[in-house]
């Protein structure tokens, strides 16, 4: 990866806040290298090893419930880009319509989508993103527009890296479908994550870039395997 001259980002993005971060990346270009050339032998490896698996996963989800195998839904990444994300679909066809986040006994789960969830295993076509660029092993999990829309200035910093199939956030927030189970009123769900969850989600995502760097990233790949594990 290969950062932009900060004069030609988006406008949103040129501020003091967000140039701080810059700074700290424009610091560790040779990392950012790395990062990128380790994400495409990680992915090439993981695409070879985990192509059964994910195989299996999509019969399961094919034969478990009437719709396709992936959902795809648009997102944002480096820079405010946008793309669809691809996922092993866990929930019924049109769920999204009835609102975008999900609570931990979601009826709108199916009985697949469930383990695959706890699991994590509906990330795993997020590899062909890595592969292709659009996405990072470790970084800021990517959010959709509607949110990115109501970022706080210092938030666009997190879109200087492209947006990461695990975090450190994630790792922090893995029952986040539990805590907005807990919101009585399933209108205040949105806000409840903007004003509430999102801002916790974005610090930690800010600590990930002050301490980027190879050994980091290694070391929040291990943390989320044990994570899926245990």
């Amino acid at each position: 990866m290969i950062l932009k001259p900060f004069d030609k980002l988006p406008e949103e993005f040129r501020n003091d806040e967000v140039k701080r971060y810059y700074d700290i990346l424009n610091k560790k270009r040779k990392s950012l290298v790395i990062k990128r050339i380790s994400d495409i032998v990680l992915a090439l490896i993981m695409i070879v090893f985990l192509a059964f698996p994910m195989l299996v996963i999509a019969l399961l989800v094919k034969f478990s419930s009437k719709g396709p195998v992936f959902y795809r839904q648009e997102r944002v990444t480096t820079y405010g880009k946008k793309f669809m994300i691809l996922k092993f679909r866990t929930m019924k066809v049109g769920a999204d319509k009835e609102g975008l986040l999900t609570t931990e006994n979601d009826d709108r789960i199916t009985k697949v989508g469930h383990l695959l969830r706890k699991i994590r295993f509906d990330e795993l076509p997020q590899i062909f993103h890595v592969l292709s660029g659009k996405m990072s092993i470790v970084g800021t999990r990517p959010e959709v527009t509607k949110y990115v829309d109501r970022y706080t200035p210092v938030m666009y910093a997190t879109l200087l890296m492209p947006a990461g199939v695990t975090s450190f956030a994630s790792i922090k927030y893995k029952d986040e479908d539990r805590i907005i189970g807990e919101v009585t009123d399933p209108s205040q769900i949105d806000d409840i994550y903007i004003n509430e969850i999102l801002p916790q989600k974005m610090r930690y995502n800010l600590k990930y870039i002050e301490r980027f760097g190879f050994k980091r990233d290694i070391y929040l790949m291990f943390k989320t395997v044990k994570q899926v594990i245990l």
